[in-house]
């Protein structure tokens, strides 16, 4: 079945969500002594330039400063776990990605004990680092699906169009890869009702294409065929072209496992 190549091959199952058994220490950086001297008010007035442009000792040096940080107003805001989940995305060592997104889990729960005033993407975070903590622990995953989607609804309530419609997108990618009931919370009908929105109201992010063309190719019928190559098509010319920093290596394999998946039905490009 589609559905379930889907759900094995595509990264984004990533995002299923769990807190037993996470990782509990953290990660040691190289070259800390060539970090900038940065206190905690530096970072927190430029935390809007940390992100997939940022090079990785650049997030490190952060992430160091607000380990060691007691400022509430930072904690308090969801870079902490903003900068685990992109240091957890570029690393390839299975323990320490785990490491990193358990302890961006950690920092979210933070942020949220102090009722800061962005809870919508701290919830965001939280989801997509704990997805990242277990990936590797499909069982524990599984048991804990409620999470991630309780999770998202309250980013998608909280905060809809941040990073471009993502919690649309990921609760959207979710309910499409997850298994359907009675062994998880699978549903097409909301995939494709959550993905179509993401794409009308934010058509300027490559992932909202693809995860849209990845549902309608699962309802396994071939007069949409055009449409899923268009969409894909889409989502990867927004990709070639725009400056997604270190995400678009990752992206770029996320597009190449659905065009596998297409497999006999041709190209989209």
């Amino acid at each position: 079945m589609r559905h379930a190549r889907l759900f094995a091959a595509v990264s984004m199952l990533a995002f299923l969500a769990g807190c037993a058994g996470l990782q509990s220490d953290q990660v040691r950086f190289d070259r800390l002594s060539d970090c900038p001297k940065q206190t905690s008010n530096e970072l927190f007035a430029k935390q809007s330039q940390l992100g997939p442009l940022s090079n990785t000792h650049t997030l490190e040096c952060a992430l160091t400063v607000l380990r060691y940080s007691q400022d509430i107003a930072l904690l308090r805001t969801s870079l902490g776990s903003r900068l685990c989940l992109h240091l957890a995305e570029r690393e390839t060592n299975p323990e320490k990605r785990e490491k990193l997104a358990a302890e961006g889990v950690y920092l979210a729960e933070v942020a949220l004990m102090h009722e800061g005033d962005e809870d919508g993407p701290v919830h965001y975070y939280l989801a997509a680092n704990l997805g990242l903590a277990v990936r590797e622990h499909i069982t524990l995953a599984m048991e804990n699906l409620g999470r991630l989607e309780s999770e998202m609804k309250q980013a998608l309530a909280l905060s809809p169009d941040f990073d471009d419609g993502g919690p649309m997108r990921i609760l959207g990618a979710l309910y499409l890869k997850a298994p359907a009931w009675p062994n998880g919370i699978g549903d097409l009908d909301k995939a494709l009702e959550l993905l179509e929105k993401a794409v009308k109201e934010h058509p300027g992010h490559p992932l909202n294409h693809l995860f849209y063309a990845q549902a309608l190719w699962a309802e396994s019928d071939e007069a949409v065929l055009a449409q899923v190559k268009a969409e894909f098509a889409l989502g990867e010319k927004l990709l070639a072209e725009g400056n997604w920093g270190y995400n678009k290596e990752p992206w770029t394999k996320e597009f190449d496992l659905f065009r596998q998946e297409l497999g006999e039905a041709g190209s989209p490009r």
